[in-house]
């Protein structure tokens, strides 16, 4: 991420988290075998001296994968919860996300869903965009690819936007802040992924009169501002996974030696979910 990436020199750890087990012990809180959470970044093995950097996993994992707590019940899982209610949203208005088939997206659409509003996303490719439909239930998708971010949302959100979640910035959050938000809309931010490889900081024209004019609500979103409400997030959320209302997928990438090439696939939207490296054979 670029939030942290300026701060890894050459030779240095990649960020990044990990669910990892345990395979020697002196602290009688992590046993041999037990599954935690840790940001141990991009290695095979972690040592921890004192376990204060080791979370256990917080949910029973029951018949899910150990996976789920770096997607759906983790990280992921948890900003889209926080996301949506940061978003003050209403059953009846019109929720817009892009990034929709990430591992976040999806799963604030079909929250948002959950709630009674209608939702829009925008994704990469004819294919996720049936997923969105068909499996999450979206009431739009649009293959951004193929129709401009203009003439879907004439079509789908004629009256404006509620109410928007960006994991995309640039052009698109542009287009939103100028010409579709409703009035007293609410927008949060959460990434800028179509900014994080220029070169040269993306310029557009200033966008403050019609925040001012449509008196719009703009927040960011960081996740970890929220970490003493995490255990109430997943005891809300994992229900609606085992009941199969919340549904996800994972892009699954075997092997340590696989990393950068699943990192660099983020960027190209390779990924449907979230994208996952196993580079063990545990469970």
């Amino acid at each position: 991420m670029r939030i942290h990436g300026d701060l890894v020199g050459e030779n240095k750890t990649m960020f990044g988290e990990a669910c990892l087990k345990v395979i020697k012990t002196r602290n009688g809180k992590f046993p041999v075998g037990a599954l935690v959470l840790a940001l141990s970044g991009w290695q095979t093995h972690y040592l921890s001296k004192d376990g204060k950097d080791l979370r256990p996993i917080p949910f029973d994992l029951d018949t899910l994968s150990p996976s789920v707590s770096l997607g759906v019940l983790g990280m992921p899982g948890l900003t889209s919860y926080f996301g949506l209610r940061l978003l003050e949203a209403k059953a009846g208005e019109v929720c817009v996300v892009n990034g929709a088939a990430g591992a976040v997206g999806s799963l604030l659409g079909q929250l948002a869903k959950l709630k009674g509003l209608i939702v829009i996303g925008f994704a990469g490719s004819d294919e996720k965009c049936h997923w969105l439909t068909k499996d999450l239930k979206f009431d739009y998708a649009f293959n951004y690819k193929k129709i401009s971010v203009d003439d879907a949302l004439k079509q789908a959100a004629p009256k404006g936007v509620d109410v928007f979640f960006d994991n995309v910035g640039g052009q698109f959050f542009h287009d939103m802040i100028t010409k579709h938000m409703a009035r007293f809309g609410r927008i949060v931010i959460c990434g800028a992924i179509s900014t994080y490889n220029d070169a040269e900081i993306q310029k557009f024209p200033q966008t403050h009169l019609q925040i001012l004019a449509n008196e719009l609500t703009i927040r960011g979103l960081m996740v970890m501002s929220y970490d003493k409400e995490f255990g109430t997030a997943l005891n809300e959320m994992a229900p609606l996974i085992k009941k199969g209302d919340l549904k996800f997928k994972e892009t699954l990438y075997e092997g340590f030696e696989k990393v950068p090439e699943a990192f660099v696939g983020l960027f190209k939207g390779e990924n449907t979910g979230k994208a996952i490296v196993k580079t063990s054979n545990y469970p």
